[in-house]
C-alpha cells in the first residue's frame, strides 16, 4: 500500500539495440533497432493498460538506446526529462563490441569468472563493482529523493541490463555476488517503491507481446 511520501520507480531496460546482443558497456552507442522501438512501445502500452503509466517524469542514461526513446516519449507526453551519465551502463573493457560467443572463444577463463561472480571478476579495462554500485545506488537515490520533495508519485527511468540488476540488489540489501542472479531482458520492468530513505523491490517482469 502506498503512503504520502512514496515513489515508485519504473526501471525499464532499453530494447534491442542495432546489432542484435553483444557487450556494448559504457562506449559503444548503438541505437535501438526497430525491433527494439516496438520492445519499449509494447511495454509502455502494457504499462498504460495496467493504469501505471502515470509518471511524472522521466530520467535516462545518456546512451542512445535508453536516451532517444525516453527523449520520444518525454516529448509525447510533455514530462521532465533529466539525462544522467551516472546511470551509464557498467564498463566492460577490452569485451565492448565483442558478442558473448567472441568472448567466449578469446577469453575463456575470465568469460567463466565473470559468469560465476559478475560482481568481481570483470575483463580488462572493466568497471570495478566497488566504483559501479556506490554509482548506481546514489544516483537511484538521488532521483528518487528529488522526485519525492516534489511531490512526484512515479518516476520512470530508462536504463541498461547490469544497472537494473544492481538498483535490484541495492534495494533488496542483498550481496554484490547475486547480481548475476538477476534476469533482465530486452524492455523488461523492475519496479521499486522509495519508502522512508529506503527502496523496496515491488516487481521485475521481463514479459511483453511485441
Amino acid at each position: 500500500m502506498n503512503q504520502a511520501g512514496d515513489v515508485r520507480l519504473d526501471i525499464i531496460r532499453h530494447g534491442e539495440p542495432v546489432g542484435g546482443k553483444r557487450y556494448r558497456g559504457d562506449k559503444i552507442d548503438d541505437p535501438l533497432s526497430p525491433q527494439g522501438w516496438a520492445q519499449m512501445q509494447a511495454r509502455i502500452a502494457q504499462r498504460a493498460l495496467a493504469g501505471r503509466d502515470d509518471w511524472t517524469a522521466i530520467v535516462s542514461s545518456p546512451l542512445k538506446r535508453c536516451r532517444e526513446f525516453a527523449e520520444h516519449l518525454a516529448a509525447e507526453r510533455n514530462l521532465p526529462l533529466v539525462i544522467d551519465p551516472n546511470l551509464r551502463e557498467r564498463g566492460f573493457g577490452i569485451w565492448e563490441g565483442l558478442t558473448f560467443e567472441q568472448v567466449r572463444q578469446r577469453y575463456p577463463d575470465d568469460y567463466r569468472q565473470h559468469k560465476e561472480n559478475p560482481a568481481r571478476h570483470m575483463p580488462e579495462g572493466g568497471e570495478a563493482i566497488d566504483v559501479f554500485y556506490p554509482r548506481i545506488a546514489q544516483a537511484m537515490a538521488q532521483h528518487a529523493r528529488a522526485h519525492a520533495a516534489r511531490n512526484g508519485h512515479a518516476l520512470l527511468i530508462i536504463g541498461h541490463a547490469v544497472m537494473m540488476r544492481t538498483a535490484a540488489v541495492w534495494a533488496l540489501k542483498a550481496p554484490l555476488s547475486t547480481i548475476g542472479l538477476v534476469d533482465t531482458e530486452y524492455a523488461s520492468l523492475l519496479s521499486l517503491r522509495w519508502r522512508g530513505e529506503q527502496a523496496q523491490l515491488i516487481g521485475l517482469s521481463n514479459d511483453i507481446a511485441t
